[in-house]
């Protein structure tokens, strides 16, 4: 069972909400530019990971490490931080 601390493991990370208004409803690809219904994986931040449902995934904690999470469509639902 993680660890829940009150205040911080739901605290929003470094741009979390920034980055969730600019990735949120998007689909990932590898051109080279975004527009409004995709977004270039060249402009992520260097330290991110993709999620996609059923995937596994590290436990462990890096506040800088984007993590995106996609649905099976590979549209963004959430960014999180860890």
């Amino acid at each position: 069972m993680p660890l829940v601390v009150p205040g911080i493991n739901n605290a929003p990370g470094p741009n979390q909400e920034e980055w969730l208004n600019k990735l949120a409803g998007k689909k990932l690809t590898e051109s080279s530019e975004s527009d409004v219904t995709t977004f270039a994986k060249k402009d992520l931040p260097q330290s991110h990971r993709v999620i996609k449902p059923g995937d596994m995934a590290t436990m462990d904690f890096n506040p800088d490490r984007m993590n995106i999470h996609v649905d099976e469509a590979g549209i963004v639902k959430n960014v999180t931080f860890s």
